[in-house]
Formats: structure tokens, sequence, C-alpha cells
């Protein structure tokens, strides 16, 4: 046996034991950080909208999982572009985690939206907490029944909205494209809720809004739904036909329903800002799975009829990407182009 073989042997060992060791004590160090410590959870309306209802519901088991205080902080403003700003230069050690609206954000990053300083492909993706299709909601009175009687209506479909950045708008602007809608868009709402509170006292005719909390409005007696926007029915309404359903479209017509629909997938994102490190990263991915799986966060979901449909990071990181960067060129312009008219656009 070779001079020096047993020494050898035993720095090998050593090493290897140091290598096992180290995932060991790197977990301690994450688990030590976030232990005790207030943890804010960055969600870009205001109070009692649907987003804020999600987060509020959610930062408990996030909270157990990971350790820590988790409090909902509310930074309401174009869409939520300015707090996902913000949120993107932050630190990415896990004092902060945004639930960031996948849908609104991912359409204005991809259309060159004024103040977007964010880029969604270079966050660190928690995961999709839930995504579902949008539903055109028309006035509980509304003598409406399909999108044809829409059509034939006398006078403008006025519809409520926040801000040229936000999903409301976008909605309405492309289905009032695609469905060769008289309309006209009146913004300056401060929230989805307040759009919706727009309908219910009559101010408006129709709001463009996610199934979440289209079901709310309507359980209530505020509004009613008109079309699932998707191909697929929404569950709070199984018998409600789809716009695919209840239209004959052109090819064209039928593109632009399909490319507004596919940000929706987008749906509601858990992310930490850019740059998090690997192992502080791992981390909390691993608790946010844990949480999202929790018993009693899928019961409490199904209970107020806000779903939990669990996304995993890689999953989401790759539907980001193909759907911000799938366009041509040529379908850019032409989006862009229709979302930044100013034509049957007012302010309140």
């Amino acid at each position: 046996m070779p001079k020096g073989f047993h020494l050898v042997v035993l720095r090998t060992l050593a090493a290897l034991c140091c290598l096992a060791a180290s995932p060991a004590r790197a977990q301690d160090a994450d688990a030590a950080f976030f232990n005790g410590r207030v943890v804010r959870l960055i969600v870009g309306f205001g109070t009692g909208g649907g987003y804020d209802a999600y987060a509020r519901m959610i930062a408990p088991y996030i909270g157990r999982e990971l350790g820590a205080n988790v409090i909902v902080e509310n930074q309401p403003g174009a869409g939520g572009v300015t707090a996902l700003n913000s949120f993107f230069i932050a630190p990415p050690d896990g004092s902060r985690i945004m639930l960031a609206n996948g849908w609104s954000n991912g359409m204005s990053q991809l259309m060159g939206a004024p103040g977007v300083r964010f880029d969604l492909d270079k966050v660190s993706h928690l995961g999709i907490v839930s995504a579902s299709p949008s539903v055109w909601i028309v006035r509980k009175d509304s003598p409406w029944r399909s999108i044809n009687d829409a059509r034939k209506a006398t006078g403008q479909i006025n519809w409520s909205g926040m801000s040229p950045d936000d999903g409301l708008f976008i909605g309405a602007r492309v289905t009032c494209k695609a469905l060769r809608l008289n309309c006209r868009i009146v913004l300056g709402y401060k929230s989805s809720n307040e759009a919706g509170l727009a309908l219910a006292r009559g101010e408006m005719d129709s709001v463009f809004i996610g199934d979440t909390s289209a079901n709310d409005y309507t359980r209530m007696g505020d509004a009613r739904p008109l079309s699932t926007m998707a191909r697929t029915r929404s569950r709070f309404f199984p018998d409600l036909p789809t716009v695919f359903e209840m239209e004959k479209l052109s090819q064209d017509e039928e593109w632009l329903l399909d490319f507004e629909a596919s940000f929706e997938r987008l749906g509601r994102i858990l992310i930490l800002p850019p740059d998090a490190p690997p192992a502080r990263l791992a981390f909390v991915r691993a608790a946010i799975a844990r949480a999202m799986h929790a018993p009693g966060l899928i019961e409490e979901g199904e209970r107020t009829q806000r779903y939990i449909n669990y996304v995993d990071p890689e999953s989401t990181q790759e539907t980001v990407r193909r759907t911000i960067g799938g366009l041509t060129e040529a379908q850019k312009a032409m989006v862009r182009d229709l979302l930044s008219s100013g034509e049957q656009t007012t302010t309140r």
C-alpha cells in the first residue's frame, strides 16, 4: 500500500462529510433567518379585491412553513406596476415576497408600457397560486342575455377600469375589438373592487374581471355573468357558455381572444426579487410548496371559493417565457397599437 494512502483516504472522507453536512447547515441558517421574522407579502392592489383576499388567506400558511410572521402589505398603483417596480430592486433575502398579477403585469411588460422597470423572466419564481378565466359581467338589471344582445344595444357599452396597465382595461379593450362592440372604457377606479361596485350602482354596464371576483358579485346579487372569456368554462359558472361557444369568430378574432386568455394562465404568481441566493431560494420554494399543499389551505380555498391550483416554480418560469416571448414582432405591434390607442377611453 503506498505511503500516505491512509492519510489521503481520511482527508477524502473528511471532505465528503463536510459536503454532506453543508446543505443541512445552510438549511439551519435559513431557518434561523426566518425564525420569528416579519415577512411582508406585497400586493399591488388595495384592500377588498381578489388579490388582497388571496394574500390574506395564504399568508398564515406561508408563515407557518417559514417559521415567520407573514403580514400583507397593500401597495396599490398603476395596476400593480408601481409595487412590482419597487419589489424588483428590493433585497432578495426572502424578507419580502410578492403576490403579483401575472396577467396584467406580464401584458404591461410585453407591451413596453411606460414606467415598467421589471422583468418577470428575471424574478425568482416561487410558483403560481391559482389561475382562472375571466368573465364578462353586466349589471344585474341588464337586458342583455347574450353577446349579440350587447352588440345590438343603442349607444356605447360603458366598461369600468383602473388604468391602461390593468387587466380590466386590457380585457375590455380586447373584447370590444374582437367582438366589434361600440365601447367606452372609463378609467380611474382605484381597485377592481371599486370598479365592480360601480357596476352594482348602475354607473357602468360591464366589467371584465376574474371569475373568482365575478362569482362574488354574482352571489351578492350585484351583477350577472354574460360570457366566460376563454376556451374553457369557469368552475363557478359551468352552465355559462364561453365566448367561443357563443360567437362565430374569424381567425383574427379568435387569435386576439386566445392571446388575452394566455396571459390569464399566468395567474397569481408568488415571487422573490431577482438573484435570490440559491440556498435561500430553495428553502423558500420548499416552504411555499408545503404551504400550498396544506390540507387546511385547500379546504379554506374550497369553502371560500378561492381555489388553490398550485403550479411549481419551474413550470411557472416556462409559462412566463412562453407567454411573454411567444409573439412575433408583427403581433406585438398589432396588440400595442390596440392597447395604446386612446380612442373610446375616458377618465373619471
